[in-house]
């Protein structure tokens, strides 16, 4: 039996980059003959308010805790086949630890999301918690012994820098017995518009406030957010839940309309379009930015639509909200193609692969 020792950020089941990537395959891996061991840096109880104003003492604390444990960590490394590293092993500083761990370790697998390897690009919401992040991501795709990436568009760039030449594009993908098609409900006055995301999205979801108030003037719709932050847009009819495990999928079906905005630079293209993936899942037509990983997987006028300008947005949104009919069509085709592309079914075997040729 083959060990594997995951060091991640955070605690399992948490955060949708992990829980939307590796986690979901543990079940997998261990009928393949893996034994898996998890080591999260933060721990539930820093998780719980890392994100939060306030608690810097806790979150001192959390972190100095998250150190301790990487240091025990290096202890048992050797003792593992492979050590799977997801975004970093430490948060802040030069790639120590990460030295560390490709000297001892037998094999290295590095799994990252985003362009976290991009210098100064990064959005400013996302340096909270984090210092030297491209650093750290630079070495390890690099050294490791297989890079995994959840963009396209980041293939290129690791294959010409991992000294092996080892790198693999494994999308995003939805666990679609979990996240089940929503029933059509005949008649709906008020029509749901929804997005999620965590706080580090702010910036792309200011980018469709014009076009939601232009929209807002000739229908009448509901803006439904499921964010870890508090929103505010005084102008429009707006609820914002905050995210939870266990009403995700029943908070999720309350969207009739999916959204998903980008920026157009180096650093969303590096984005693995989640989000999109979550609403064509439940039979939920979307409309997105025409740019990046989404690209990839929205057929544009068949299971969503690709916009580019703010009139593109309000069209394409006009035209969804006042034909249920297309709605129904787009949701359909929509969890169609995530079934056949980006289920955990479908993506399954990319991992298993990767594993297997270490």
């Amino acid at each position: 039996m083959k060990r594997i020792l995951v060091l991640c950020p955070y605690p399992e089941g948490k955060a949708a980059s992990q829980r939307f990537k590796y986690e979901q395959y543990f079940s997998s891996w261990r009928r393949e003959g893996y034994a898996i061991t998890v080591s999260s840096f933060f721990d539930k109880s820093t998780w719980n308010i890392l994100y939060k104003t306030s608690n810097y003492f806790k979150k001192i604390i959390g972190t100095l805790k998250g150190y301790l444990r990487r240091i025990l960590d290096l202890f048992f490394i050797a003792k593992y086949d492979v050590v799977y590293i997801h975004m970093w092993a430490t948060p802040l500083g030069p790639p120590i630890f990460e030295r560390l761990i490709s000297l001892i370790a037998k094999k290295v697998v590095y799994d990252f999301d985003d362009s976290v390897f991009l210098k100064g690009s990064r959005p400013k919401s996302m340096n909270l918690n984090i210092s030297n992040i491209e650093g750290k991501s630079s070495y390890l795709i690099k050294q490791a012994d297989h890079v995994i990436l959840s963009s396209p568009y980041n293939l290129e760039y690791c294959l010409s820098e991992n000294i092996k030449s080892a790198a693999t594009y494994v999308p995003c993908s939805i666990n679609t017995d979990r996240f089940v098609e929503k029933k059509q409900e005949k008649e709906k006055k008020i029509l749901v518009l929804g997005w999620t995301g965590t706080f580090s999205s702010i910036a792309y979801l200011d980018l469709l406030k014009k076009a939601l108030l232009s929209l807002k003037r000739d229908l009448n719709f509901k803006l439904l957010l499921i964010t870890n932050f508090e929103y505010s847009f005084d102008e429009i009819d707006l609820e914002v839940i905050e995210w939870n495990e266990e009403t995700e999928i029943e908070d999720l079906h309350r969207i009739d309309i999916g959204l998903y905005p980008l920026t157009e630079d180096e650093w969303s293209l590096g984005k693995g379009g989640l989000k999109v993936m979550q609403y064509m899942s439940i039979g939920v037509p979307s409309v997105a930015t025409n740019y990046g990983t989404a690209v990839n997987i929205i057929e544009h006028g068949e299971n969503g639509f690709l916009v580019n300008t703010d009139e593109e947005w309000i069209a394409s949104l006009k035209n969804l909200v006042e034909d249920s009919n297309l709605r129904k069509k787009m949701g359909s085709s929509a969890r169609k193609h995530i079934v056949e592309n980006y289920s955990t079914s479908a993506v399954e075997k990319y991992y298993l692969e990767i594993l297997k040729q270490l």
